[in-house]
């Protein structure tokens, strides 16, 4: 009897590895969206464009002026797609644009043929640049500046879109993960990053 209840005990304390669940994988897909989109540029486009569209009462020049800011936000989520970083030979983390024999500029002691441009970025930079359009043009500081009858006539879209455009968004990116590290996204653990550069 005392044997049995030592066993059972065991059995107690021993955590048993538990392969993922499917909610597991989504929440870990779901989270790595902040990898999908550049957070300098979100927070800048935060910061910015209530006082470009004067919270949402927009004179044709703040008009002008929030036009540019999403422009120029669009640009930026567009092209830190197409960036990546890696650590040289003396530990220093070292940026580049993606071209398709590896990264511009190239290194004279390193092989950086591994990071050449591939399908998945441009993908990947669609992906970046609908998540960042659906962000921008349904705040509501911009719907009340560049269309604000919508606001009232469309209130289901405006609640709609985001979450079915991230979800989509969500999907592709858990389907098709981003192994790039460029400008403007989180930097990675150095296990993070052994591992994307392994594969």
């Amino acid at each position: 009897m005392a044997a049995a209840s030592t066993e059972s005990k065991n059995l107690i304390e021993t955590p048993l590895l538990k392969p993922k669940t499917v909610t597991q994988s989504t929440f870990e897909g779901i989270g790595s969206l902040v990898h999908l989109v550049p957070t300098g540029t979100i927070f800048l486009f935060q910061f910015l464009n209530p006082l470009l569209s004067n919270n949402g009462d927009c004179s044709p020049m703040n008009m002008v002026l929030s036009g540019v800011l999403i422009a120029f936000c669009s640009f930026s989520c567009f092209f830190s797609t197409f960036t990546d970083s890696y650590t040289n030979s003396k530990g220093d983390k070292q940026y580049g644009i993606v071209t398709r024999t590896g990264i511009w500029p190239q290194s004279d002691t390193e092989d950086l043929s591994k990071y050449k441009l591939r399908v998945g970025d441009y993908v990947h930079a669609f992906l970046c640049l609908l998540v960042f359009a659906v962000l921008a043009l349904l705040d509501s500081n911009s719907v009340k500046c560049f269309y604000p009858s919508f606001a009232s006539t469309q209130k289901t879209l405006i609640i709609a879109s985001p979450l079915v455009i991230g979800s989509i968004a969500s999907t592709v990116f858990v389907l098709f993960p981003n192994q790039r590290h460029g400008i403007g996204y989180p930097s990675s653990t150095p296990e993070q990053k052994s591992d994307s550069s392994s594969k």
